[in-house]
């Protein structure tokens, strides 16, 4: 697999919407290639709805997020439209492109050893260098690990402000707790009372 600081290989597929797109067309620009098994598959749906939903973020830190996957043009189609994927998902039918890349070899499948896709990100510089390369990727919270490599501040921000508010609820229900049982014999005295 290649590594941080190598030259990233040209590749020229084409997309799930039938155009041709090649690395030289980001020439001077980021872009994050992942590379997936299968569409429809449920990590891998997972993967491209987390970065479809991040397309934006990705946008706003001066970078494009691309798929890749040895499916066909229209299965990609299909996949794009069933999930309401806003990124372009690229054929690679030949494996070509997973080869130079490295997302193609042997990997441990539920305890045997297979060959097929190594689930892998890669983020080439504006000057065509890899400049992160996630290996043998796993798929929840990833599309947030490739936006903290880009630098975009608001993913790391976003899950520590859930967590602080968290913990602040947390004591207010503990001390509201405490109030109900001091309540509690208060009504048992009165009740007494009437008898």
């Amino acid at each position: 697999m290649l590594k941080q600081g190598d030259k990233a290989p040209a590749f020229d597929l084409r997309s799930d919407a039938d155009k041709a797109v090649k690395l030289a067309d980001f020439a001077g620009k980021t872009l994050v290639l992942y590379f997936y098994p299968r569409d429809n598959t449920p990590g891998c749906t997972r993967e491209a709805i987390a970065f479809s939903e991040a397309a934006e973020q990705i946008r706003a830190a001066g970078a494009t997020v691309i798929g890749v996957s040895r499916d066909s043009v229209k299965t990609h189609g299909g996949f794009r439209d069933k999930h309401s994927l806003r990124i372009p998902l690229l054929s690679d039918p030949d494996l070509a492109v997973h080869k130079a890349y490295g997302a193609w070899g042997e990997k441990t499948m539920y305890g045997k050893k297979v060959e097929g896709t190594i689930r892998s990100t890669f983020v080439i510089g504006p000057d065509g260098i890899l400049a992160k390369v996630f290996p043998s990727v796993k798929v929840d919270g990833h599309a947030e690990q490739v936006l903290a490599a880009l630098g975009a501040g608001e993913a790391k921000a976003a899950p520590a402000t859930k967590t602080a508010a968290k913990k602040t609820a947390a004591p207010a229900k503990k001390t509201a707790a405490p109030a109900k049982k001091t309540a509690a014999p208060a009504k048992k005295t009165v009740a007494k009372k009437k008898l």
